[in-house]
């Protein structure tokens, strides 16, 4: 294990693959071996909230969210398609998504990258980008499709509005199709971080968030729907107290005074 190689932001990614190695190993929202072997091999030293089993299913069903939004997008697609999953971390989406001959980017900073190849390996169609995604050269790497696919998980609360709309208008330029999904904080969250957040406990104490998802209009990329960070489906697999006490923490209004989730699009004009 290298993290102190790490920045603190880049080391927020324990925190995801501590929860769905946990709920993968309960049987819940998603089955991801990978996660288990990384987690069993890094054993990276979580404390505090971000151990919670609690997060630990909210991190498990919004890896199970964004799983079925990028299967179904990649499907309506058809050909020519391109999936972007931006700050992968050691997320294992590319295998759990399992869509077959379709070319797969993950990008993440550079020092996640040399991670990351630790556990992953490249092939014809599945490819790893070290690069920071405030910048847009990494994009370079990448064949120009017509259509793209891309996720944007836990991510945009490191990024300021300026540079979001950077990315945007990359991916929006690059592409003649775009669809992102992308989770982000309320302001009032962001601005209660500095207090009480999972990410503090591995040394983070700046994120933004975001009220109006229409912000980003100006990039290219208009916005589409919101969607739910946890839809009762998942929730219903949790039993008793445990699925009481989770409805009322970190699911319906009062999460989404929090955390929302935003889909965007970019069409050509012979799409339309």
């Amino acid at each position: 294990m290298t993290e102190e190689k790490m920045n603190n932001v880049n080391k927020t990614l324990y925190i995801p693959l501590y929860g769905k190695a946990y709920v993968s190993k309960k049987g819940l929202f998603l089955s991801d071996e990978r996660a288990e072997l990384i987690w069993e091999q890094e054993k990276f030293p979580l404390k505090g909230k971000s151990k919670s089993k609690w997060l630990a299913y909210y991190m498990g069903i919004r890896s199970a969210v964004f799983d079925r939004w990028t299967r179904q997008k990649i499907l309506s697609m058809g050909e020519d398609v391109a999936v972007i999953h931006i700050g992968c971390g050691m997320d294992s989406r590319v295998l759990r998504v399992g869509c077959e001959n379709v070319e797969w980017w993950d990008v993440d900073m550079p020092e996640v990258i040399r991670e990351r190849m630790r556990y992953y390996n490249e092939s014809n169609l599945y490819k790893m980008i070290g690069g920071d995604v405030r910048r847009s050269d990494w994009m370079e790497r990448i064949p120009k499709r017509k259509n793209a696919v891309v996720v944007i998980e836990g991510v945009s609360m490191y990024l300021t509005q300026s540079e979001l709309e950077g990315l945007f208008s990359a991916l929006g330029d690059h592409f003649e199709n775009v669809s992102v999904l992308m989770d982000c904080y309320t302001d009032f969250a962001a601005k209660m971080s500095k207090y009480k957040n999972p990410v503090n406990d591995v040394g983070v104490s700046s994120v933004y968030g975001i009220d109006d998802p229409t912000l980003f209009e100006k990039s290219g990329l208009s916005y589409v729907r919101e969607h739910e960070m946890t839809p009762k489906k998942y929730v219903d697999e949790l039993k008793g107290r445990e699925k009481v006490i989770f409805s009322k923490l970190y699911a319906g209004r009062f999460s989404k005074k929090l955390y929302r989730l935003f889909e965007y699009e970019k069409k050509s004009s012979t799409d339309e």
